[in-house]
């Protein structure tokens, strides 16, 4: 069958497709762009769900975030966070928020402390908003209400017993109890087929009665993360309803629920509100010009170019392909961007596996200026028209410092806005001829 092809032009093209990018094209859509976004599955669907902003700081878990990130400017001026202001960060983070509860996944709003978010092994984490269907068991947990945590058999890791045991201390009115999941008795089960079927009503009254003869005492009701896929606040309302008590969720281990939701989610509203959308296809090239750039995508049965006034790299770093490593060096895959790192390989790492310093390596990434353009071997950035949000930027440990969610939409934010910027300005726009 004949190959064809297609050319797409617009103002903003977003490359990646984890939170960084969703939130950009956002961003740029609320600010009147014409966006365009790009990339394969990238690893949003391995998030708990939790909006981290800073949990933690050289080895401190934080309770006042914004304190966190003041004091993180002084001590490390280099971060991606040293580039914005609280103000503009709350903004972010509120805005990003705002869609999640217009595209039917209720969140709780930005607040000034962090919140104590249950883990699936029965340990808590410091974030600063969490989906609506997970702030009950905070809640619980704090009250020491009565609980019922229930484990289904044929799921593998999330266990009751686990969670149970290692709150024990905290939490003196935990119980466990165990079901089979309707209609996958004796299986293996997954986390996305129990959510999905929990969106069809003859499931939930079958999960209902399943669950009510369970609840004792206990006023509240922790499953692992399967509340349904698309509107997981009514699949929780109709449940509670049918059992009495209050239901909550906690996060199971990856690939998750609440991450395939959020993807699921970005793939179906954006389209609606006239954001071109082109996932699972990866860039195999970016052509940069004076006053934009090209992008070559190859699909499965066509061809893709899509010329761009601006461009946003938003690909992440190692897991989700927008850096990659021999044994030698580290290199960004997609525009042979720098990448700041050690001389020596010996210095990616160090001695101790578990070293609360953290390892160097964690914090590879491209340099950007206070535009969050990408800066090229010359110190200067590599072009003014492209920028980057995300983990891919240097400087930053996302994992020890608890701020993933945070980094990636505040960044995409900053880079927004300083993309709006230059596009405002009286420039030509893009030809495709500009590149030859």
């Amino acid at each position: 069958m004949k190959r064809t092809s297609r050319k797409i032009e617009t103002e903003f093209a977003v490359v990646g497709t984890g939170i960084a990018g969703f939130a950009a094209s956002l961003f740029a859509h609320a600010r009147g762009l014409d966006v365009t976004q790009v990339g394969h599955s990238g690893a949003i669907a391995y998030t708990t769900g939790y909006l981290d902003l800073l949990g933690a700081r050289e080895g401190a878990l934080l309770d006042d975030p914004w304190a966190g990130l003041d004091a993180l400017r002084t001590l490390a001026p280099g971060h991606p966070f040293a580039r914005l202001a609280n103000d503009d960060i709350r903004t972010a983070l509120s805005e990003f928020i705002a869609a999640l509860n217009t595209g039917g996944i209720g969140y709780t709003p930005v607040g000034a402390r962090n919140v104590k978010a249950l883990l699936p092994y029965g340990v808590t984490k410091p974030t600063l908003s969490v989906p609506e269907t997970m702030q009950p068991g905070i809640e619980a947990k704090e009250a020491g209400a009565p609980t019922l945590i229930v484990d289904i058999e044929g799921l593998q890791g999330f266990s009751a017993q686990e969670f149970q045991t290692n709150l024990a201390a905290e939490w003196p009115g935990l119980r466990t109890a165990k079901l089979a999941f309707p209609g996958l008795d004796g299986r293996q089960v997954f986390p996305e087929v129990m959510a999905r079927s929990l969106e069809t009503r003859a499931t939930r009254e079958a999960f209902a009665e399943l669950l009510r003869p369970l609840l004792g005492e206990a006023t509240h009701v922790g499953l692992p993360a399967i509340l349904g896929m698309r509107a997981p606040d009514a699949v929780r309302a109709d449940l509670e309803e049918r059992i009495g008590a209050t239901l909550f969720e906690i996060p199971t281990m990856p690939p998750a629920v609440p991450g395939i939701r959020l993807r699921e989610m970005f793939e179906q509203a954006l389209p609606a509100h006239g954001i071109r959308l082109e996932p699972q296809l990866k860039v195999a090239k970016v052509d940069l010009g004076t006053d934009g750039a090209r992008l070559t995508l190859h699909g499965p049965m066509e061809d893709i170019e899509i010329d761009a006034a601006s461009v946003l790299l938003a690909t992440g770093r190692f897991l989700s392909g927008g850096l990659a490593s021999d044994r030698q060096h580290v290199w960004e895959t997609l525009l042979d961007l720098p990448v700041r790192q050690p001389a020596s390989r010996d210095d990616w790492y160090r001695a101790t596996y578990f070293d609360p310093r953290g390892h160097a390596i964690n914090r590879f990434g491209v340099d950007v200026d206070e535009g969050f353009r990408p800066l090229g071997a010359n110190g200067q950035p590599a072009s003014p028209r492209l920028f980057s949000a995300g983990a891919i930027i240097s400087g930053q440990d996302w994992v020890r410092e608890r701020s993933g969610a945070g980094l990636a939409i505040a960044t995409a934010y900053g880079a927004v806005r300083a993309a709006a910027e230059v596009l405002r300005q009286p420039a030509p726009r893009y030809s495709a001829g500009a590149l030859g």
